[in-house]
């Protein structure tokens, strides 16, 4: 499942507080956005279609609710940057970000243990 931007940005403040009201969310995102209540209410409408949450109108004010973890959500964006980017190989993927960026000497023990735990 892709988000867009806006989405992530909603998500975060549901997955951070597992379960708000629009105003909550609205003031959560004051900071980093400056979308207006109905800007906010637009996108969770959106987003609820698409199965990303739910909103629970039997509560007033209604409650939003992630219905999907940020774990899934990681995991589907690495599974597009891999396909889209390095037409799935994670091996290449790995390689270019590595001569790209240095890594300091405890991510190389780290990535190192992951590469022996994997039996690789």
């Amino acid at each position: 499942m892709k988000l867009t931007e806006a989405e992530w940005r909603v998500m975060d403040v549901l997955w951070e507080q597992k379960e708000s009201s629009l105003g909550e969310i609205v003031e959560a995102l004051r900071s980093k956005k400056n979308w207006n209540r109905n800007t906010v209410l637009t996108y969770l409408t959106r987003m609820e279609k698409k199965g990303l949450v739910t909103i629970k109108r039997e509560q007033e004010p209604h409650r939003y609710a992630p219905l999907i973890s940020r774990d899934t959500c990681l995991k589907a964006e690495r599974e597009l940057l891999i396909k889209k980017v390095e037409r799935g190989s994670v091996g290449d993927l790995i390689a270019a970000f590595l001569k790209e960026n240095k890594i300091t000497s405890e991510e190389k023990k780290r990535l190192s243990q992951l590469l022996d735990d994997m039996e690789v």
